[in-house]
């Protein structure tokens, strides 16, 4: 047997995607490509009575965003072109080649079927002439010039600046012709959402106050295409965000996800439902439980969250992230509620068959990813597939260990042990605190600690308050509060685990995390030298700068630290940097060159501290990586980060 390593990411596979098309599943199969370096899927089929598997489209076209036709004619997908630029793609379910139906120069980021299948309407960008020909100019392609910036969001992570002079348009073309028409255009970022089966109007999210950039939030919008206006559908909720999930058969019922904001950025989000002739809008799902998918892990890929969908005209399924698992529930046009699945388990993606069974992609805390049918009024399970049968038998894992204890203020705190594959005497532990705050760890497979676990360390992974799937007070408990109960959390949850396990060294106990996890690793720091060493990764390490130059800096340190620019005296009392004079514990700093979520300059500023107050540290910073390095970044990046920090930790043992 094996044990896991960082190289093992090449060797596993997960599925995603599931689509139900007469008597066959689709759904991706996604694998890491050690020698191409990127992430690379296939299409598949498999056959609902034989089992048949039959690959559609191969990994050189690497598909996603995978539909069907409303008449299952077509299969559906995006692919880049020849020209590296993403276009719609059909494929005959009959069977037959794959053509481009779309040839936009800026590409197509999204897509929907009209009711018919005669046309298809899309999502693209179109650069003003003067700038098109100047880019195609021979020898002006990489032409370096100034980018004027004018808005306060012009940035965001993983797409680099987004303020440009270019149209967005929402545009039709028909099957049979391949002729498009423009039917909606902004000058800024909007995103088809649906179409009408008459095509007399059509539903997409934009700003909710597009004239007013310091309103935060977005919602849903009907585009009346015959009179080319819009009406905001949820203006009853002023400060609401929302999106647009699925309409019934009868497309009298209109369901949608969102909140009304009253708790900002960690409002708990709902199912609600719009009766479009009394335009009325209510809320429809289980109350104090957040509707939809927060549980986090750095395996999947290309995955979308199980969808709330229609079971029949008047009832529909819905996901639940509750205790670190992924929950469905059943509701209806009146409002009644009822668990249908309760399982130890992350369901990754799915779709509906019938009233009484749907096909999902789930992974565990063992389980990498399989995909499987789900009969909803039994609750069996029945593996279809799994990609990864022959490297799981040649594979150990560790078994995570479920717990729950008593942080501040005697709350209940749920947390996972990842007990180290080889058992010693006395081992080494990480506490690995996760990003947000508002996800959770949870009932997913996650590589990375498996790694650690491999290497001989425990990992303590813990959801103290600020997390989800807790109850709207939970998750809301540490607004304008960071860094005090959080981290008294994370410290008594900390100590839960050295006295159930006095196997572990108490003198080898290390502390690392990202994002949020790397705000608190930097604040643990500053507050304990109980740690032997530490890793904090894409980082906050002074709420100062970070107002000015993240991305959504002003509007996350407003709404989650209640702290304006012109509170900079409590800004800097709550970040890390201010205590950094306390610092003895060795930090690794781990940071994205192109991270725009926490900038790079929030890592430069703690190692620049750290060299100044003589604590030994080491910042490595990684190019071409945003925020998410560690999920989906350049795979021979995230093998080098995971060595990078088993180098760190291993220097102290």
């Amino acid at each position: 047997m094996n044990t896991l390593t960082a190289d093992t990411l090449f060797d596993l596979k997960n599925v995603s995607q599931p689509l139900v098309v007469s008597d066959k599943y689709f759904y991706l199969e996604t694998r890491t490509d050690k020698k191409e370096n990127q992430y690379v899927s296939s299409l598949h089929s498999m056959h609902t009575g034989s089992g048949e598997r039959v690959l559609w489209v191969d990994e050189e076209m690497n598909p996603s965003s995978v539909k069907s036709s409303p008449n299952e004619k077509w299969i559906s997908f995006i692919a880049k072109n020849k020209d590296k630029k993403p276009q719609v793609f059909l494929m005959p379910v009959k069977g037959g080649t794959a053509f481009a139906l779309t040839e936009e120069k800026e590409g197509v980021s999204s897509y929907e079927w009209v009711s018919n299948s005669s046309s298809v309407y899309y999502q693209t960008t179109q650069k003003p002439e003067e700038e098109q020909d100047t880019s195609e100019e021979e020898g002006k392609k990489d032409a370096v010039k100034p980018v004027p910036i004018t808005k306060l969001q012009y940035k965001m992570d993983g797409q680099g600046i987004t303020e440009a002079d270019r149209s967005y348009q929402i545009k039709k073309i028909s099957v049979a012709a391949k002729e498009s028409s423009v039917v909606l255009e902004k000058d800024r970022p909007i995103r088809l959402q649906y179409v009408s089966r008459d095509e007399s109007y059509l539903l997409y999210v934009d700003k909710l106050n597009p004239e007013d950039e310091w309103v935060y939030g977005a919602s849903v919008y009907e585009y009346d295409i015959a009179k080319k206006s819009s009406q905001l559908i949820t203006k009853d909720i002023p400060d609401g965000s929302f999106s647009f999930e699925t309409v019934n058969e009868s497309e009298t019922h209109f369901l949608f996800t969102g909140n009304d904001f009253s708790h900002a950025f960690v409002t708990l989000n709902s199912v609600f439902l719009w009766n479009r002739e009394k335009r009325s809008f209510k809320e429809v799902s289980v109350e104090d439980k957040y509707a939809g998918d927060l549980i986090i892990g750095d395996f999947q890929q290309k995955v979308k969250g199980f969808p709330v969908k229609w079971l029949t005209d008047d009832s529909f399924i819905y996901p639940v992230t509750e205790h670190g698992k992924l929950l469905l529930y059943k509701g209806d046009i009146e409002g009644n509620q009822s668990l249908l699945v309760d399982k130890e388990w992350h369901i990754t993606d799915g779709d509906v068959i019938d009233a009484t069974s749907v096909v999902v992609t789930y992974s565990d805390l063992t389980i990498p990813s399989r995909l499987a049918h789900l009969n909803l009024e039994s609750g069996k399970v029945t593996d279809l597939y799994n990609p990864n049968e022959a490297a799981e038998k040649e594979l150990t894992v560790s078994k995570p260990e479920r717990f729950w204890y008593k942080g501040a203020d005697d709350w209940d705190i749920q947390g996972w042990y990842v007990p180290p594959i080889e058992s010693k005497e006395k081992h080494p532990a990480v506490l690995y605190i996760h990003g947000g705050p508002q996800v959770c760890y949870g009932e997913s497979f996650f590589h990375e600690m498996q790694q650690l676990a491999a290497k001989g360390y425990g990992v303590i992974m813990l959801n103290p308050r600020g997390g989800n799937g807790y109850g709207q007070e939970f998750v809301a408990s540490i607004i304008g509060d960071y860094g005090n109960k959080d981290y008294e959390d994370l410290m008594l949850g900390t100590d839960a685990v050295l006295d159930n396990h006095p196997e572990i060294d108490t003198e080898s106990v290390f502390v690392a995390g990202g994002s949020y996890g790397g705000f608190m690793t930097n604040w643990i720091v500053g507050q304990t030298d109980r740690f032997k060493a530490a890793i904090t990764q894409r980082c906050i390490s002074n709420w100062v700068s970070f107002y000015g130059t993240s991305d959504v800096g002003a509007f996350f340190v407003e709404f989650q630290l209640k702290r304006d620019v012109t509170q900079m005296e409590d800004l800097w009392k709550m970040s890390p940097l201010a205590h950094a004079q306390n610092c003895k514990t060795p930090l690794l700093i781990i940071h994205g060159q192109e991270d725009l979520r926490c900038p790079q300059e929030q890592g430069e500023q703690m190692y620049t501290a750290m060299k100044k107050h003589g604590v030994d540290t080491k910042m490595v910073l990684y190019p071409k990586s945003s925020h998410g390095l560690s999920r989906a970044g350049l795979p021979n990046l995230r093998v080098a980060r995971l060595n990078e920090i088993s180098s760190w930790l291993d220097k102290y043992q």
